[in-house]
């Protein structure tokens, strides 16, 4: 098919591409290389580039005039499209035969003027970071005057555009303006700056420079714990998480560090200039965001940004007026004392200079949504608008932006505006190590709970998301003294935790008794009502006439649960907000378990949560539970007022613990029993009718086909609720009726406490199953926790899981022992030849072992010579793929003498190994005498 068929085709798919994203970008970029060879005249492009016309409306004018060039400028139009569109995008459109070279036309050219146009790409991208100095040259010269400047600093041009209109305009003044521009360019090119010029700020903004880093540094440099009765130096507690780019990057070697966030490692979108930082509720999402605040005020890191802008996105729901940019940088971060337009025009004009943080956008009461466009920066506009504005890039282009929030929250509609995203993975084993030891100044206390840790496999896997291992650690009295695996579940460390922060207010008593919660009953209503309500309307920050609207008392906030709100206190008015979202969560299930005031459906409703918010029921739910005067706040945000889907899964995880057998006691007299045993058999009956749903929405197998289910978020979140309640007749009623012969959970967040839910509840499958883990974060713990349910497993995938050497020997050391174990696959792990003697073991062992791969890893020749000890003696291996290691010629030598007499292998794959003519001469003989070999790589 030719290129203009091509076009003629593809035209819808095309006009998407250009402009969906609702930036002319894409489309001014397409512009300026037919511009440069010569496929579109000036006139061309001055009948397509209308102002004030709709994107839409250009993009249809330029398909219709390419077409119409012929088949030469349809090809140079794909070619110059397929240049511009990010590569997820381009994907789905075909440019068969459209590869032409774009990079340089070779032509003479007479005149300065005819350069611009020919270079036009190239200069473009010279030209941003430095109009002012080519603006200033041409001022100097007599070519343009202050007219001329604003046309081209408009604020609603981003910088590319500003570059554009700065060309356009040297055009039309003629030569001399031309050769001007061009020797500016050279200029900047031989000093070695051309991307950015030197620049000298004004004293003003050089101050309020000052003055914002103050600000900034006072708000980040104590990390506020135990109701704000004592402050944490950041420097004293922060640990580093474990950071991953979420798509796989062949440029990335080692863990990643803070300032890669903002640096060019995994850039997946060029043009975009937001980075999404996701990490599940509790995974430090704040305090990583606090401790870049804290390094930049400092002027210890990400000093290419002059100016750094946090904001909270629970505060900013908030915020009830329109604001302009302008107005919620100053009123929000830091008021400059003077000349605030000056300043917030050098924000204007070097917008690459600037960095925004928000924080918390899953907090926002609004879901994402390109539908409100704004371009204007002293526009106003409701701040959910003005925020999604900044991320996409229609307002403030070219200033960066980093959002953390949780995964589940973030869809495709917001992804599409990512410069790339990363992943917050929590503590790795020796991060559990370091803030135990930070947060105790006494070394034997430090020793003791990691001593009970590593005693404890179940709560170490809990202690991978900070919060709980902040709690863990805080509550060490209490952990010390339960007895070894007590605490199992979430439930059990925040009970815990409920029980510490209560005791702590009557320390005399010290009653380890079950009537602690009893004494305090009033308390923890009170507070789960407000907890409660904030859930169900997506309010997270409590002004004084909502806590005295549930009853709340300053007694109550003494309690330490409740937090004064940072920059939302006044002296005339105080805000507070719970420790953490999941401790808000956890009195919502209180309220819910322990409350005679809550509606029967209150429980059902909350294992809904999607049918919640596809429906419009959350007020409904929510508000059948609360006496009509609370109600108020229900109105408050109309519509876009939607409780969250994961703090409600969050809350119904807790509700799941609360009523296990483990816990009811505590609950004796606290409420009727009567009707605990009726919450009981409500949330049994809503687990079980979750596992159901999922199950009968798995397709029949193809012909041929083994049956598989892939498994969504929602079916790992019900998973961890039958683990909170810790009772193997649930489990049993749960999964009893899954018959699949392959179980899929890739890419679904699971970590070593996901990993102890699903072994609890996969044990009493009654047939083997395959179970697929691959791009999770399983991690040595995990497998440690995947042990219970080996037996059931007749194959394990574990690609992409941070696997190292010491998770293997657990791993085949149970392996061994189960029957149905016959296939495992773990390819770019952390493994080295440490783990090959294992594997070798595995395979003398069992001689009904059929597949073992083990791709990219770090295994050379003396594992390889490891693994060939085993295979000798294994006459059941049907697959073995090795590529992307580093066995070389010997280790080749070594497997292909193990496997030449193989009556059983099928295929073998040592690409990537360095593997020789020697190796290749050695694996020929396997060729030779396998009767069996059907591939080999």
């Amino acid at each position: 098919m030719c290129a203009q068929e091509l076009v003629l085709k593809q035209r819808t798919e095309i006009l998407h591409a250009l402009c969906s994203s609702g930036s002319a970008e894409h489309l001014e970029r397409v512009l300026d290389i037919l511009l440069a060879h010569g496929e579109l005249l000036w006139e061309d492009y001055q009948n397509i580039q209308v102002l004030g016309r709709a994107l839409y409306t250009n993009a249809r004018w330029l398909l219709d005039l390419v077409y119409t060039k012929g088949v030469d400028t349809c090809e140079h139009f794909l070619t110059a499209l397929k240049q511009v569109l990010p590569e997820e995008q381009g994907a789905a459109l075909s440019f068969s035969g459209c590869c032409l070279n774009l990079e340089k036309r070779e032509e003479s050219q007479s005149t300065s003027t005819q350069t611009l146009l020919t270079h036009r790409p190239s200069l473009v991208s010279k030209l941003q970071g430095c109009i002012d100095g080519a603006l200033e040259a041409l001022v100097v010269s007599g070519h343009f005057n202050s007219g001329d400047c604003n046309e081209v600093r408009l604020p609603i041009h981003t910088p590319s555009q500003q570059a554009r209109c700065l060309l356009d305009h040297v055009r039309s003044k003629g030569e001399s303006a031309a050769k001007v521009v061009l020797h500016y360019i050279e200029q900047k090119q031989q000093s070695g700056s051309q991307n950015q010029e030197k620049l000298t700020p004004p004293k003003d903004f050089l101050k309020y420079q000052k003055k914002l880093s103050s600000s900034v540094s006072a708000q980040s440099c104590f990390l506020s714990t135990y109701g704000g009765t004592s402050h944490m130096s950041l420097d004293d507690i922060y640990t580093e998480g474990e950071l991953e780019l979420a798509h796989d990057c062949a440029d990335v070697h080692g863990p990643l560090g803070l300032e890669d966030i903002v640096g060019t490692v995994g850039t997946v979108n060029e043009e975009a200039d937001t980075v999404l930082v996701s990490g599940e509720a509790g995974s430090g999402k704040s305090t990583l965001l606090q401790r870049l605040h804290l390094l930049w005020a400092r002027g210890a890191a990400l000093q290419d940004f002059l100016l750094l802008f946090p904001f909270s996105c629970r505060r900013l729901n908030s915020e009830q007026r329109e604001l302009s940019v302008q107005e919620l940088l100053f009123q929000h971060c830091c008021w400059p004392d003077r000349e605030q337009e000056e300043i917030f025009q050098f924000i204007l004009d070097h917008p690459h200079l600037i960095l925004f943080t928000f924080d918390g956008l899953d907090e926002l009461k609004q879901s994402f949504s390109d539908e409100h466009r704004l371009c204007c920066p002293t526009q106003r506009a409701p701040v959910h608008i003005l925020l999604f504005n900044l991320i996409q890039g229609s307002l403030m282009k070219g200033v960066w932006k980093v959002v953390t929030s949780r995964p589940e929250a973030v869809g495709p509609l917001l992804k599409k505006h990512l410069r790339k995203e990363v992943s917050l993975k929590g503590f790795s084993p020796s991060g559990i190590n370091c803030f135990v030891r930070k947060h105790h100044s006494d070394p034997t206390v430090a020793a003791k709970i990691l001593e009970s840790l590593q005693t404890n496999t179940a709560l170490l896997g809990l202690c991978h998301c900070p919060v709980l291992c902040w709690i863990v650690s805080q509550c060490h009295k209490e952990l010390l003294g339960c007895g070894e695996g007590s605490l199992q579940t979430i439930t059990d460390v925040y009970v815990m935790i409920l029980q510490h922060f209560l005791q702590h207010q009557s320390p005399l008593k010290s009653n380890m008794g079950l009537g602690w919660l009893q004494e305090h009953l009033t308390t923890v209503l009170r507070l789960g009502q407000l907890a409660f309500e904030g859930i169900g309307t997506t309010c997270y920050v409590f002004s004084c006439t909502d806590l005295e609207t549930c009853g709340v008392t300053d007694k109550d906030i003494c309690m330490g649960f409740l937090i004064q709100s940072k920059d939302m206190s006044s002296t005339h008015s105080k805000h507070y907000e719970f420790l953490h979202v999941t401790m808000q969560c956890f009195f919502a299930a209180l309220y819910l378990v322990l409350s005679s005031n809550t509606d029967r459906s209150a429980i059902p409703k909350l294992f809904e949560p999607q049918d919640i918010r596809d429906t419009g029921l959350t007020s409904r739910c929510f508000g059948a539970c609360l006496p009509s005067t609370d109600q108020q706040r229900q109105v408050l945000g109309g519509e876009a007022t939607a409780a969250e889907t994961p703090n409600l899964q969050i809350t119904a995880t807790f509700v799941s613990g609360l009523l296990s057998q483990r816990h009811r006691s505590l609950w004796l007299h606290c409420c009727p029993s009567a009707l605990m045993e009726k919450k009981v058999k409500q949330v049994s009956r809503c687990l079980s009718k979750g596992m159901q749903k999922h199950f009968k929405s798995i397709p029949q197998p193809v012909a041929g086909e083994k049956k598989s289910m892939h498994a969504m978020p929602d079916f790992v979140w019900l998973i961890k609720c039958i683990y909170e309640m810790q009772e193997s007749r649930i489990a049993k009623d749960a999964i009893s009726k899954l018959e699949v012969d392959h179980l899929k959970l890739t890419y679904c967040n699971i970590g070593p406490v996901e990993c102890t839910a699903l072994a609890y509840v996969l044990q009493y499958l009654r047939n083997p199953v395959g179970l697929q883990l691959d791009n999770n974060s399983v991690g040595d713990v995990g497998v440690e926790q995947l042990l219970p349910c080996m037996h059931i497993c007749n194959s394990l995938y574990l690609r992409n899981n941070n696997i190292t050497d010491e998770g293997i020997r657990k791993l085949i050391a149970k392996g061994i022992q189960c029957d149905n174990f016959q296939k495992i696959a773990l390819f770019n792990n952390k493994l080295t030849d440490a783990c090959t003697q294992h594997f070798s073991h595995l395979l003398k062992t069992k001689q009904d072992f059929l597949s073992l791969r083990l791709g990219n890893n770090n295994i050379t020749a003396e594992g390889a010579k490891q693994l060939a000890e085993g295979l000798r003696f294994n006459h059941s291996l049907q697959f073995l793929g090795l590529w992307g290691n580093k066995i070389g010629d010997a280790g080749a030598e070594a497997l292909a003498s193990a496997l030449e007499n193989s009556k059983t292998l099928v295929w073998l794959s040592l690409v990537g190994n360095g593997v020789g003519s020697a190796g290749a001469s050695a694996l020929a003989n396997i060729i030779k005498n396998s009767t069996s070999l059907e591939e080999i790589w």
